[in-house]
Formats: C-alpha cells, structure tokens, sequence
C-alpha cells in the first residue's frame, strides 16, 4: 500500500479545526484599498520554487521578493476547480459550500427537462455544458453578462412554490461569498474565469459580483478551429482574454473596457496556460503561433497577444513542443509547460506595470495562487486506468472520476444497496487502484453524513499516486487528495512587504479571510469561515 500518513495527519487537522473556537478581534481598519487575486490553475508550491530559482528575473520573482511565500499550502480535498476556486473565495471547503465538483450530484433536485415529475436526485454538471453555443469564447452570449451565455434548459430543477424552477450556478452553493460581503460594504467586485458556470461566485444572493467575465476555455479557438485547451498556444489566446480584462479594471474601465465604473476593490482572473501544459502531451497539428496581428480576429486584443523573447520557443515549434515535466522532482520543465509558464509570468508583468502606471502599486496586494495541482508530476507514475468497472457498483446513480472517484448512489437504493456497494467497490480496489476507499463512517465528520446531506458523495475513492481514469494520452490530471493535487502556490506580495518564507500547514481556504482581513472587513462575515474556523493567513 501506498503511504498516506499525510492522508491521516490532514484529516485530523481538519477535525481539530472544525472544534467550536472563537474568532481573533476583528480587524482595526483598512490596510489595502485593493486585492488582485491571480489562480494560476495547476501551479505547484514547488514549481513556484524552482521558477524562481531558474529565473531570478522574472515577475513572479519580482513579487517574491517584497511578498511572503507559503510552500505548504493545501488546497481543498477533492482538489477540482470548482471546490478549488470556492476556497479563497468563501472560506470555506466542500464541507460547508456543498460543492463537491463541478461534476456532481444532489438528492433533492430533478434532472433538466425532466419537469420535477421524476424521482429526485441528479447529476449536476455546471461547467462547459450550459453554455449556449460553444463555437466561440462568448459561450453563445454577451462577455461580461454569464447569465446571458446560460442555457437554462441544461440547468437542474427544483420545486419552488409548486413551480419547477432551473437551479442556476449561484443557487447551489450554500453559503457567501468575499464578492457578497465585500459588496455589501460598498466595495466593486470584479472576476474572471474560464466558464459562465463561475456564475457560482455570485453566492447565493445572485448579485455579488459586479463584472463577471468568462469567455468559454473549451470553445474553439479562431486561429485554429480546436478547442483551446488542444494548443499550447491557443490556450494563451483565450487567457490574454481575461488579462485584457484585468488590465481594463485596473484603468478603471469595466472588463469590456467599454464603461468607467473605477477600481474594484476586489478583482482577478485564473490562467489556463500552466494547467494545459501540464496534461497535454502534444498540441493538435492546427495549434501555432500567429504574429501577424491582422490576422487575429476581433475578439482578441492585439496589443496584450504578447509575442515571446528570443529565448523562448514560438508555437510554430509544433514538433518540439511537448507537455509536462521533464524529470521526477519537476525542477525541469517540457518545452510545451515550460512556454506555458513564461506565458504566465510575461502577463503577469503587465498587470504589475499597468498597477504602477495607474499609481496602485502600494494601494494593492497581489496574492497568486492555484485551483488545484496536477498529479502526477513523476510521470513514470503515470497509471491510465479506466473507469468503466464503477458503473456495475449496486444502486450507483453518478460516478465522477479525474484522479480520483466520487460515487453517489441512487436515493431510492441508499439504503439497500450500501453494504453491497461497499463491498464491490473494495473488491475492484486493485482493478481500479483505490488504495483508501471514504466511506459513511469517514466522510461524515469531513463532509457530512451522505444519509442526511443532499450531496456528500456516498463513497470517496482515494487512488494510488499516478493513477488517472482516462483512455487517453493526457499525462496528468486532479481533482485528487495527493500531494501533486494539493500542494499548491500560493504567494502574498506587495511593495511593503519584506520577503519572507512561512512554512506553517496552511490551506488556501484561509485566502478568503486574508483578504476581508486586509480590507477592513471581519472575516466571521463569512458563512464557510465561521462555520469551518478559518483564519487568515499567519506571517503577514
């Protein structure tokens, strides 16, 4: 067996965090007028680490070195981005948001299209699948406005008033949100992603965030004609997308730079580009750089579809630009990674220069983070597994697998069919590379009991590092407990900050109250950080 002690010891932290404790006195008064908060979606504390080392020049050094570094931060188990973004953003882990995935599933809601007249329970899918149309980043609707880019016809529903009504992204979650609390104190909210699903952010009041842009990850590239997430380089045009918009606020225009609204107080986006790298092994034959800007289509901002230094390879390179880590520990990185990350850094320079321009530097803190990681980074651990022999579990109604396994049975079998499903799955744990398998017993405490949650999974399935479901050639994938999974970046800086390491256990979670903290505002505003105890970051 594969050791988990780190398995054991995060469970009993969290446990421990969860006992009734009072909260530190609020905070006196306002230290920041604005947060910029960057996920860049994959990003390892020790790929931050080894970027740093090897390029002492760039901008994420640059913001180490007046910013505090966290190398054992943690992001949520299970480490989707859904769960994964809600953590610094409510404070709070699947346990008190009631998001498991952006694939999961409830007992008390109806399928779409089902009229409510079926039996209860669904899956609930908020990611790609509403979208309207995904022929282009504008999901079929108007950017800047993700509720127009929604088909409400794929959303689930749920009874209300004797009516069948669709459950949009932001009324599933279960507790506030930083947008929310912020907005309510007379701060503008601002965010960018990679789906109109983020509409989630919203929280449940539906109105928390002021400027929500999120142009479709998935939809096909102009250039191309590939779904963006197919092409190292196609990927970096549909991030420059959301810096355009980053940039914009930062004038003071909304994100379509169409409209002066001011600075939110809140703002940011997440990066594509590493977590691409990372999984793809080799680009689609279409994927290339273009350089001539009348050739990109309108859509795409000229002047931030950053060309590469000399030194870095152009995606014209096709043959040689391959994804991943290029040995073991991941100190060397894959040509295809590798450009990704440069990426990264070279934008996140622009957004520094334009916070200096507009005279904001002081007045803002920068905190760059991750999602999740990617597992594994080894990839002689690398273990394609497929999922198929889940769906013969007794009573399984909905099985989400990455590097990892939530099982939901069906409501009306739960009962019944629990020992038997227990049982199965522990005698395909070979098959299927379970190496620990949460049951009730050990989910309740973390999540709550699934006999009386509407949405705790029934079964968790923790695989053997390097194991990922697929038939497919992608070299890493998340959404896991391992350590590739969770040990995130995570980096608070500021020009008044004196560099410096904090190596305590922290969780990105603990982002959320930070950020309330750092505006002047009591993180107990917080439903998931009261109800989870979490603080603010230590060493700041």
């Amino acid at each position: 067996m594969t050791d988990f002690r780190w398995l054991a010891a995060w469970i009993a932290l969290t446990l421990s965090a969860l006992a009734p404790e009072a909260f530190a006195a609020p905070p006196k008064g306002l230290i920041y007028d604005h947060v910029l908060l960057i996920s860049i979606d994959g990003l390892h504390a020790v790929d931050l680490s080894n970027y740093i080392t090897a390029t002492p020049h760039s901008t994420l050094a640059a913001l180490a070195q007046n910013g505090v570094r966290y190398p054992n931060a943690l992001t949520t188990a299970p480490s989707d981005s859904f769960p994964g973004l809600l953590a610094p953003t409510t404070g709070g882990t699947s346990r008190s948001t009631g998001v498991f995935y952006d694939d999961s599933y409830d007992r008390l809601l109806f399928p779409p299209g089902s009229n409510c007249s079926s039996l209860p329970g669904t899956e609930v899918v908020y990611a790609e699948n509403l979208d309207k149309s995904l022929a282009d980043a504008t999901g079929g609707g108007t950017l800047g406005d993700p509720l127009s880019q929604i088909d409400p016809t794929q959303l689930p529903l749920t009874l209300a008033g004797g009516q069948c009504v669709p459950v949009y992204p932001h009324q599933f979650i279960k507790v506030n949100t930083i947008f929310e609390v912020i907005r309510a104190h007379g701060g503008r909210t601002a965010w960018a992603d990679k789906h109109p699903a983020y509409e989630i952010l919203n929280g449940p009041s539906g109105a928390g965030v002021d400027d929500l842009y999120t142009p479709e990850v998935n939809s096909n590239d102009p250039i191309t004609g590939q779904d963006t997430t197919t092409g190292y380089c196609s990927i970096q045009r549909n991030d420059v997308l959301k810096v355009q918009a980053v940039l914009n606020e930062i004038a003071g225009l909304d994100s379509t730079g169409k409209h002066s609204v001011g600075v939110p107080t809140i703002f940011g986006m997440n990066f594509q580009a590493v977590s691409v790298g990372q999984k793809l092994a080799h680009a689609n034959a279409a994927d290339q750089f273009v350089n001539t800007p009348g050739s990109l289509p309108p859509l795409y901002p000229v002047s931030l579809l950053v060309l590469p230094p000399p030194n870095m390879l152009k995606c014209n390179d096709t043959v040689s630009l391959i994804g991943g880590y290029a040995n073991a520990s991941g100190s060397q990185l894959n040509t295809g990674l590798k450009y990704g990350l440069d990426f990264v850094d070279t934008e996140l320079g622009l957004m520094l220069a334009a916070l200096n321009s507009a005279g904001l530097a002081q007045s803002t803190l920068v905190i760059i983070e991750a999602k999740h990681g990617q597992s594994p980074i080894n990839h002689a651990l690398r273990q394609p597994v497929s999922d198929q022999p889940y769906s013969l579990t007794p009573g399984v109604a909905q099985v989400t697998t990455d590097d990892v396994a939530l099982i939901w049975l069906s409501p009306q079998f739960q009962q019944s069919d629990y020992k038997a499903a227990e049982a199965y799955l522990l005698s395909q744990a070979k098959t299927l590379g379970i190496d620990t398998l949460l049951n009730k017993s050990a989910l309740a405490p973390l999540y709550g009991n699934p006999f009386g949650n509407n949405r705790t999974p029934d079964f968790i399935a923790i695989t053997t590092p390097g194991l990922i479901y697929t038939s497919g050639s992608k070299l890493a994938e998340h959404g896991g407990f391992t350590q590739d999974d969770r040990n995130v970046a995570l980096l608070v800086s500021n020009p008044s900050i004196i560099a410096a390491t904090v190596d305590d256990n922290v969780e990105t979670r603990q982002i959320a109250a930070t950020i309330l903290d750092v505006l002047g505002i009591n993180p107990k505003e917080l439903e998931g950080a009261r109800t989870e105890n979490t603080r603010a970051l230590p060493g700041l």
